[in-house]
């Protein structure tokens, strides 16, 4: 889990450092860092690629003032050629072993985000039914942490159940939404897209399209995202 975490971060960070300044991630950036994570991107084929643009596109300035990079699609292409590179040349090795012990999602810590996760859904407008069941179940899981205290908690197996029920909320949502209201968060995402279609396939778009409106829409209502990458750090 927390290589998970750090996926988000480093890749935040790499970005920021070779832009040379701190620029917050946009919603589509985060979006498009999700595709990679669910296409199983390693970390390190993602930073070879932000690298690997930079570098080229660096080299393309003429000596002076040069325009700055705002987005991280911009890099898309170079990561997804950095991924295929790294795949080849990992063909035949062994896989890493993962820590035994992760740090930073304290059993309690992660069981006051669920439950917090749960209040703010209770106080939802939109799809009462589905945001009434899914609040329930994240107190179940809840209370499920708080009673197996001394048990390992599997961490990658209760973010995969936050995974689903995230997916059945926006279903839910999705299907509850005004017409117009959806029609208009796909004309922003397409706005925000346009300036890297080149630099991004078809089915990268349409993945990174999905997850834009699906955080979107959760901004609209005020719901929390459930995913354990959004719990406090605090």
């Amino acid at each position: 889990m927390r290589n998970y975490f750090n996926y988000f971060t480093e890749i935040e960070e790499r970005f920021q450092q070779r832009r040379g300044s701190i620029l917050l991630l946009s919603t589509l950036d985060w979006a498009l860092i999700e595709t990679w994570r669910e296409a199983g991107i390693p970390l390190e084929a993602v930073l070879r690629g932000i690298d690997a643009a930079f570098d080229k596109y660096e080299a393309r300035q003429k000596r002076g003032r040069m325009r700055r990079i705002n987005g991280l699609a911009w890099c898309a292409q170079a990561v997804m050629e950095a991924a295929v590179e790294l795949n080849e040349a990992a063909a035949g090795t062994a896989p890493a072993v993962a820590p035994a012990h992760e740090s930073g999602f304290e059993r309690e810590r992660v069981a006051a985000h669920l439950e917090a996760a749960a209040a703010a859904l209770d106080a939802a407008m939109a799809a009462p039914e589905a945001c009434a069941a899914t609040a329930a179940r994240l107190r179940g899981l809840a209370a499920e942490l708080r009673t197996s205290a001394g048990a390992e908690t599997d961490l990658e197996a209760l973010e995969r159940s936050l995974t689903v029920l995230e997916e059945k909320l926006f279903a839910a949502l999705t299907a509850a939404a005004p017409e117009e209201l959806l029609a208009g968060l796909k004309e922003h995402a397409a706005r925000e897209l346009a300036p890297y279609r080149s630099r991004m396939g078809a089915v990268q778009i349409r993945q990174v399209e999905r997850q834009f409106v699906q955080k979107q829409l959760l901004v609209h209502y005020s719901l929390p995202r459930l995913s354990l990458f959004y719990m406090s750090q605090q």
